[in-house]
Order: C-alpha cells, then sequence, then structure tokens
C-alpha cells in the first residue's frame, strides 16, 4: 500500500500540461490499495457541481476510472475549489475530508490540512476565508446562474492576484505561532499541507518534541511532485509531462 500527497494542482483548461501530469499520476499509481491524497486547489476554480464544462468533466472521468482500477482517492477543499460538493464526489469516486483530517498510516500518524488557515497574519485573506466558508454565502452563490458563476469567479481570481502581488511573501506564508499550536492540538502528528507553493520539509520543537512539517509543491505546465509514504520513508516523487 503506498500512500501520495498532492496539492495545488490548478488544474483548468488553460493548463492542459498539468492535468497531463495529473492523468498520468492516476494511471501510473491506480491499483488495489494505493490511496491518493488531494489537499486542495485541485481545480483552478470550482463554481458549482453542476459546472457541465467538458474540461472538468474529463477530470472527473479520469478520477473514476483510476477508482474503477483500485485507486483510494481523498480530497480536502481549497482556496480555489471550496465549492466541490457531493455530486461531484459521487461522480468522480472520490472521498471528501475535512479540514484538517489527522490520518493514522501504517507506522506514522499524519495531518492532512490545505493549509490556509495556517496563514494567520493576513488578515484580509482569513476574512475573505471565513465569508466564503459561510453556508449562507456558498447557498446564495450557488443560486446564481452558472453563467454568472464563472464570471464572478473569474473577477475573485483576478482580484486575489492582485491583491497576492501587493503583499510580502512573508504575510502569505504559514505563521509560526499558528503550526506550533496546531501541531501541539493535533499530538505531534506530522503535517502535510500546501497554499504556500513554498515546498520544503521543516522541523519544529514543539514541546521537546521533533516535528516535521512538509510543504507540497504547486504545479506547472511542466511538472508537478507528489510526497509518498511507502510504511517506511517519507519522500517527494517528481512528476513530468511526459513528451509525445
Amino acid at each position: 500500500m503506498l500512500y501520495f500527497f498532492v496539492s495545488d494542482l490548478h488544474l483548468s483548461a488553460r493548463a492542459p500540461g498539468a492535468a497531463g501530469i495529473f492523468r498520468r499520476l492516476l494511471a501510473d499509481i491506480a491499483s488495489a490499495g494505493n490511496r491518493l491524497y488531494i489537499l486542495g486547489d485541485l481545480f483552478e476554480a470550482w463554481v458549482g457541481d453542476d459546472d457541465d464544462d467538458p474540461f472538468n468533466q474529463e477530470i472527473v472521468a479520469a478520477l473514476d476510472e483510476a477508482r474503477q482500477r483500485g485507486l483510494a482517492v481523498f480530497l480536502l477543499h481549497g482556496n480555489r475549489d471550496f465549492l466541490i460538493g457531493a455530486q461531484f464526489a459521487a461522480r468522480a469516486g472520490v472521498t471528501l475530508l475535512p479540514d484538517p483530517c489527522v490520518l493514522s498510516a501504517p507506522a506514522r500518524r499524519f495531518v492532512l490540512s490545505h493549509g490556509d488557515m495556517l496563514c494567520a497574519d493576513d488578515a484580509e485573506y482569513q476574512a475573505f476565508r471565513a465569508r466564503t466558508r459561510a453556508p449562507g454565502w456558498q447557498a446564495d452563490f450557488l443560486r446564481k446562474p452558472l453563467a454568472e458563476r464563472r464570471i464572478l469567479a473569474g473577477q475573485l481570481r483576478a482580484q486575489s492576484e492582485a491583491a497576492k502581488n501587493a503583499k510580502s511573501a512573508a504575510l502569505m506564508d504559514v505563521n509560526p505561532r499558528v503550526v506550533a499550536d496546531f501541531l501541539r492540538q493535533h499530538g505531534h502528528a506530522t503535517l502535510i499541507h500546501g497554499h504556500t507553493h513554498k515546498p520544503a520539509c521543516h522541523a519544529h520543537d514543539i514541546d521537546g518534541v521533533r516535528v516535521e512539517r512538509h510543504v507540497l509543491a504547486d504545479w506547472s505546465e511542466t511538472e508537478g511532485e507528489a510526497l509518498a509514504w511507502d510504511g517506511k520513508t517519507l519522500y517527494r516523487k517528481p512528476l513530468f509531462l511526459q513528451s509525445s
């Protein structure tokens, strides 16, 4: 049994390379017993499970095919695809998980998160996160016509990019105190998260206990990355777009 962890793929029809890497990963690891954990931002944007965009349906079909071959796929919401719901999960054959989620794997205990909740210094983003995670906001958004939702999603992405360009890298990274409290609350489990686009392995001393924090890489049009656990070793698996 192998465990794979990915985040921040940001799949869209405008990024066919990243989608090709993801399809190849699914084909390579889809077998009975293997597990794939997607820790948010699988899609660049998700405006509702009723979105009939052909690209999205292709990704749904690829996930369901991997499920039929024995791969168990689990998904946490990210800041781009927090509107993924039960209909998508049923069609794609994936299991939605809460954020954070504790995972007891062979010989190791993990806590999984998208990671944006740890970026506490970015007050503007945290206010946006709280607003958009509210059931009332989501219900109002999903009641809008699909075409309007697509336009609004594009506007939100543009606003997000403009806001990021005006902020320092430190402001958008995790807050050390919040991370320490988080690791304490989850029993010093190994933390795996994405969101910051700063792949690395960090060692934290929490009350005299050495705790690892693994930050997942974001994907590009030519390469991606998965963190893998084989029951003994936690290692990074580089992924590349296969040349035609």
